[in-house]
């Protein structure tokens, strides 16, 4: 499993390690490395001992006392010469202990695929418009995210059978233009109906069309860390639309 930071936890190593599931994660800024202690596996490269904390926030006494005493992780520090990358280096914490299976290049390598993550929630997010829930209940809003997961998922499994028709990764495959390509068969697809055939032959004219949207091989890419609009200069909507405008009818805004 590949995770960030706030995934640098005790409890969480462990139970991942419990379930078979190793762990791939970047160090938590409040946690101090110190190279010259542990089993060296190489330069800025080796296994330590974490002793378990006297109190986890978000784990009760009981099951405090059910964790053991000391875990055992790799810590690993990763230079990064790519010019345009905001950070210059970095400690990726593994629980993959073998330096000869994985060398200390392969965790830099494998932690950089995490950004994957962080593309698919921009994914979500601006592509599908979740940034902004628009449901008013806990329960409706639990449902909309389920709703844009479940659409999310459906989307990928379509670019994934594209990717595999065609013989390239599904990530060469550009998100936008599948939604794109989907919005406009969906008028095909009601028209033919229950109709079998010519839904499996639409269907793989849906997925030949999805596979022509490739996007570059671009790993390198980076851009600016700025603002590009403007703010407008209006002031915060903190009343209900109505009663604003009720105002603004009676002269009071």
């Amino acid at each position: 499993m590949l995770a960030d930071r706030y995934m640098c936890a005790y409890q969480e190593l462990h139970l991942l390690k419990q379930r078979g599931i190793d762990t791939v994660t970047r160090l938590h800024h409040c946690r101090k490395v110190d190279f010259r202690r542990g089993q060296r596996l190489g330069k800025v490269d080796h296994i330590v001992q974490w002793s378990k904390p006297n109190r986890i926030r978000s784990v009760d006494r009981q099951t405090l006392k059910t964790l053991p005493q000391h875990l055992t992780v790799r810590e690993t520090r990763v230079r990064i010469w790519q010019p345009g990358f905001r950070c210059r280096s970095m400690i990726v914490v593994s629980t993959l202990l073998d330096a000869e299976a994985v060398t200390a290049g392969d965790l830099a390598e494998l932690y950089r695929a995490r950004w994957n993550a962080e593309l698919d929630l921009r994914s979500l997010k601006q592509t599908m418009q979740m940034d902004i829930l628009r449901c008013k209940t806990p329960e409706l809003v639990r449902k909309e995210i389920w709703t844009h997961i479940l659409a999310y998922n459906l989307i990928r499994t379509v670019m994934a059978q594209a990717a595999s028709r065609h013989g390239f990764e599904p990530r060469s495959i550009s998100f936008k233009g599948a939604i794109q390509t989907l919005e406009a068969f969906q008028l095909m697809i009601a028209i033919l109906g229950q109709r079998l055939t010519g839904r499996y032959r639409l269907y793989e004219q849906l997925l030949d069309a999805v596979a022509t949207h490739r996007v570059a091989n671009r790993p390198d890419r980076f851009e600016p860390r700025h603002k590009k609009r403007r703010p407008n200069h209006y002031a915060r909507m903190m009343k209900p639309r109505h009663e604003i405008k009720r105002e603004i009818l009676n002269g009071l805004a």
